[in-house]
């Protein structure tokens, strides 16, 4: 299937290739470790034509995705950002590559670097930024999200649950501080804080005559923290938003107050960097379990590659999605109305020319591409 070139077509197969990719595309990625991080960061390094950019463009290109999802992409202005990436990268030939164009993009705001009055991490000051915002971030809208689609989007009826509150989860797990036996968040912060670290958004897109809802969602890295395990607890929750999504719960609510979730005998497919591995030392099984086996996603194909599997012992390592050695990123279907042809994992084995697209950090990225090529019933 790879990498000799281009990749096989999804479309000569007649089937929709569906791909996520955290693209490391944040401000921190451009800035020189000391240096105050700011907003335009991403800016400029499009404007610069920065080496990584090119080559998660010329990745892209190879891989063709017909619905793609980027994390950690900074929620910046569309023309100095989605459109400029689209309009000066993908649609220019990386590496002899064929030009991609996607005519449907979405972009929305996000809750990290959402500043909060409160000292959310317990440090003795309340920044507003960083730990202290709703979601990890040093602006508002960094570490953000885009999708990119070959087919149409239908922008009236895409859900966003970025402002869904934490305490409106039933059962949510509330971190303990270990040191009072207290609740880490006082009442008031309880009251206000928001669940999603980013956003979580349901996307409904038309494929030739047929709706498949794009589940897509950053939630928060499951570490920097401490015995209170709060991130960990709210990656869970997060993850778990997605489990009662799919199941219509009818405790949430959207950034419209429309209340439940999806539908029942809806095609989805989960997409995005969820931070949760169900294997390895960085294992959180009660949290991937809530989606690898749920009987409303089919997760038997798992999307690997022969470039982690030649790099590393583990039995289970040719399914890694980062370089930090963990399954992370996740394309994961509907049990009802889809089937299952193909898939993989972006990481070329280091002999193959294409090495170069992710031999270290600065290359492209700490994650790789993962798709599958799936077909709706």
């Amino acid at each position: 299937m790879l990498f000799n070139g281009l990749i096989n077509s999804a479309e000569a197969a007649n089937t929709l290739r569906v791909a996520t990719f955290n693209v490391s595309m944040d401000a921190t990625n451009y800035t020189v470790q000391g240096q105050a991080v700011e907003p335009d960061a991403l800016t400029n390094a499009l404007q610069n034509k920065h080496p990584q950019i090119k080559n998660i463009a010329e990745i892209i290109q190879r891989i063709r995705p017909d619905i793609l999802l980027l994390n950690e992409f900074d929620y910046i202005s569309k023309a100095q950002g989605i459109d400029y990436f689209k309009a000066n990268y993908l649609a220019v030939s990386q590496n002899k590559q064929p030009a991609i164009n996607y005519p449907y993009t979405y972009i929305a705001p996000v809750n990290t670097g959402l500043k909060t009055p409160f000292d959310l991490d317990h440090d003795g000051q309340a920044s507003g930024t960083k730990g202290d915002a709703f979601g990890f971030g040093f602006f508002e809208g960094h570490y953000g999200m885009a999708i990119l689609s070959r087919y149409p989007i239908d922008f009236d009826k895409v859900r966003t649950l970025q402002t869904f509150k934490y305490k409106d989860m039933p059962n949510a797990q509330m971190p303990i501080d270990p040191k009072t036996g207290e609740n880490w968040y006082n009442q008031e912060q309880w009251q206000e804080l928001r669940l999603s670290s980013k956003s979580f958004w349901d996307l409904p897109i038309t494929v030739k005559g047929k709706t498949l809802h794009v589940l897509a969602s950053h939630p928060t890295p499951p570490v920097f923290d401490g015995d209170e395990d709060r991130n960990g607890k709210r990656n869970h929750d997060e993850v778990r938003l997605i489990k009662d999504y799919i199941a219509n719960a009818d405790y949430l609510y959207d950034d419209n107050g429309v209340k439940g979730g999806l539908a029942p005998q809806s095609r989805f497919v989960v997409v995005g960097d969820l931070n949760a591995a169900p294997e390895g030392d960085k294992k959180r099984p009660n949290t991937t379990d809530q989606l690898l086996k749920n009987p409303l996603i089919n997760s038997q194909f798992v999307p690997n590659s022969k470039g982690a599997k030649t790099s590393y012992s583990e039995k289970y390592a040719a399914a890694y999605t980062a370089y930090w050695q963990a399954r992370v990123d996740y394309v994961l279907p509907s049990t009802y109305g889809i089937d299952v042809h193909d898939g993989g994992v972006f990481w070329p084995v280091k002999s193959s020319e294409l090495y170069r697209l992710i031999k270290d950090r600065n290359a492209s990225s700490d994650h790789r591409m993962v798709w599958l090529d799936i077909s709706l019933q």
